[in-house]
């Protein structure tokens, strides 16, 4: 019969259960509302200090009305020059889409390229259509396909727009199944046990749902951002960090509950002890890495960090609430039908006490070849291009606004349609625009008139030049030509100029992530290195676990470069993946560095630095490499978003997993702890420790 103490013991976990069911069927709905608050518009997460983020201000004054352009274009069949009947028709369809509901006043007429061989026209559509965008573009393309003898493609920004919308549709249900049933096949078949994959996929769901109804929140009242991408990375981030963390407390749990013959609220209050440091320190080291995003000039850097940081903390508020709660409750049951035993250290692992035995064996040799693997991969990372990705390989399935683009560049200066934008005071409005028109790669460039007149539009002084670049606007010759050009108009006497439009943001993009790459790197290893200090309680393995994860990051771009090339077919990586693989690369690549050296330190304390290398690697081994395939294969998820972006961080980030989990947790820190010895423990008592 169970006692009264009993009873009050199992009360506040049943009591905590309660509270978790509770905000999961109150906030889990929030998980799939992200998106109502989400924003994809890409003019909002340029840099704040850039010259071209100065240029889109101040074509506000230049602006009757806000648009967003569709540019629609028209070839013959079958090759060959458009007649002017065909030109003709291409006019009037434009023209009868005067008044469609959505379309902002009247479109322009039909222009012929160069070559005779294609027409262009420009339809301004109202900036805030939102999920109507789709549906109004239809009606363009119905009212301009009307036109006999021709095909018809509809590009430029709106195209581009209601492009990306349709890649992140549905991003909030098939990014979550593919996650969670990716999690739950590799639990059940590395565990083998039915109901604790189903309580670690559970609480990652708890964590989820509260992680996006706390972002909800404060995103509907512009607190923080939201954008398909950070969307994504949030469910991917919680799903993996709460699975992470909820493992290696069961395992611990498993570990007690067999040591204390079942008795659930000790074994319970043990595995809290001896895990709750290693996993707060790990969660700390993802946050506040996240949070250094926050020192980023780009707004959707600065927007993930905070989103990432809550959710983090999410997840790990439910791997020490909601299954310390549900696996006191169900005790032995929940491993079931595995019962657990107490362990003798290597009986439990053979596989592990075999990898541990050749570490102890020859750590010289165990270490000497991993890192000369790593090194031989890492001497491939200086080729990986972060230049950013052309306009044709940002969506990695067809997409018809890229066709389009293509269409458009074959017959029309490769900037038609969205040239480069020059803002300058209108006394020098003449000497601006044949300045620019000199520029080695620009194609025409015309000052911007009042409708219906040749007479320059003037607003504060100032006037707009619109700059027709010779190549693609995505192409790096495109981006080489804007910086030509401010140097060009800069030097215009009195002219006070400034570049921007589509290029230079793209340009200012590149030269910021790079600026954001030297401020952020170095801050993300200080706070990484002050957090393993305080947990290892040493100088020197903090100092070596910091720069074997740098190193782990080097070799995975390394292997990303030749992989992106070579077998993806990519020609650039957008400029922000670097830094996004760092900051998930190295703050999560170390938590499997915390969880084994933490349990390292423990045996140590009881049996030395040798032997305690040797348990803490049989003993972490199984837990550590289950949490990293479980996180790799989360991250891969990504991969079904069509977005060369968030495929290139999928893979990134689930190659370096896999690769520190395997080779630098596994082989290269414990052998070189090994090899170094109790010195490695400085300047702490453990040094004395043989």
């Amino acid at each position: 019969m169970a006692t009264p103490l009993r009873w009050a013991s199992r009360l506040l976990p049943l009591l905590m259960l309660v509270v978790w069911l509770a905000i999961g069927g109150g906030l889990g709905p929030y998980a799939g509302k992200l998106g109502e608050v989400a924003t994809n518009d890409q003019a909002a997460f340029l840099p704040r200090s850039a010259e071209s983020t100065q240029v889109l201000q101040a074509q506000e004054a230049f602006r009757q009305e806000e648009t967003l352009p569709a540019l629609v274009i028209w070839t013959a069949e079958g090759g060959g020059r458009i007649d002017p009947a065909a030109q003709a028709a291409a006019t009037r369809a434009l023209a009868s889409l005067t008044g469609t509901e959505g379309v902002v006043g009247a479109p322009s007429p039909a222009f012929p390229s160069e070559d005779g061989e294609a027409l262009r026209g420009i339809v301004q559509l109202r900036p805030d259509l939102g999920g109507e965008l789709p549906t109004t573009l239809e009606k363009v393309d119905a009212a301009v396909s009307a036109v006999p003898g021709t095909e018809t493609w509809l590009a430029g920004p709106a195209a581009t727009q209601a492009d990306l919308g349709d890649a992140f549709a549905g991003i909030d249900g098939l990014l979550l199944v593919v996650a969670l049933v990716t999690v739950l096949v590799i639990l059940l078949l590395v565990y083998r046990s039915v109901l604790l994959p189903f309580l670690i996929i559970l609480g990652a769901v708890f964590a989820l749902g509260l992680a996006c109804a706390i972002v909800y929140v404060l995103a509907d009242h512009d607190v923080v951002r939201v954008d398909g991408q950070v969307q994504g990375i949030l469910s991917i981030l919680v799903i993996g960090a709460a699975t992470d963390y909820a493992l290696l407390l069961a395992a611990r749990y498993r570990e007690e509950l067999g040591a204390r013959d079942g008795d659930r609220v000790p074994a319970m209050r043990a595995a809290l002890k001896q895990s709750f440091g290693p996993i707060v320190a790990s969660a700390a080291t993802v946050a506040l890495g996240l949070l250094a995003l926050l020192l980023s000039d780009l707004t959707n850097n600065r927007a993930l960090g905070p989103v990432g940081a809550i959710g983090i903390a999410c997840s790990v508020l439910s791997a020490l609430t909601f299954l310390p709660a549900a696996l006191v409750l169900l005790g032995r049951a929940a491993y079931w039908p595995a019962r657990p035993k107490p362990v003798t250290g290597d009986d439990a692992h053979p596989i592990w006490r075999k990898v541990a035995a050749l570490v102890d064996r020859a750590p010289r040799k165990v270490w000497a070849g991993a890192l000369a693997a790593l090194l031989a991969c890492a001497a491939f990372s200086f080729t990986l291009d972060s230049k950013g990705v052309p306009l044709d390989e940002i969506f990695v399935k067809d997409a018809p606004s890229v066709a389009a683009q293509e269409r458009l560049s074959e017959h029309f200066p490769g900037g038609a349609g969205n040239p480069a934008v020059v803002i300058a005071d209108a006394d020098a409005a003449e000497e601006v625009r044949t300045a620019a028109e000199g520029v080695d790669g620009v194609a025409s460039a015309t000052v911007f008139a009042l409708p219906g007149t040749s007479q320059p539009l003037v607003a504060d002084g100032r006037v707009r030049i619109d700059v027709t670049l010779a190549d693609a606007a995505d192409s790096d010759a495109a981006k080489d030509t804007v910086a030509a050009l401010r140097t060009t108009v800069h030097e215009v006497p009195g002219a006070d100029a400034l570049v921007g439009g589509y290029t230079a943001q793209q340009y200012d993009t590149r030269l910021t992530a790079e600026r954001d790459r030297q401020v952020i790197v170095p801050v993300v290893l200080v706070i990484i290195l002050v957090i393993l200090v305080g947990l290892l309680r040493s100088l020197m393995l903090p100092v070596l676990l910091v720069v074997t994860v740098a190193l782990n990051f080097a070799a995975t771009l390394g292997v990303s470069a030749l992989v992106f090339e070579h077998v993806f077919g990519f020609t650039g990586t957008d400029s922000a993946v670097p830094l996004y693989g760092f900051v998930f690369l190295v703050a999560l690549g170390v938590d499997y560095n915390i969880f084994l050296m933490s349990r390292v330190r423990e045996e140590t304390e009881l049996h030395g630095t040798r032997e305690g290398v040797r348990r803490g690697l049989v003993a972490t081994g199984g837990v550590i490499t289950s949490a990293g395939v479980v996180l790799a294969a989360t991250f891969a998820a990504l991969g079904v978003i069509p977005l060369a972006f968030l495929v290139q961080i999928a893979f990134i980030v689930a190659f370096g997993v896999l690769l520190d989990t395997l080779v630098v947790r596994s082989l290269l820190v414990p052998a070189l702890v090994r090899d170094i010895g109790p010195g490695v423990w400085w300047p702490s008592s453990l040094r004395h420790r043989p």
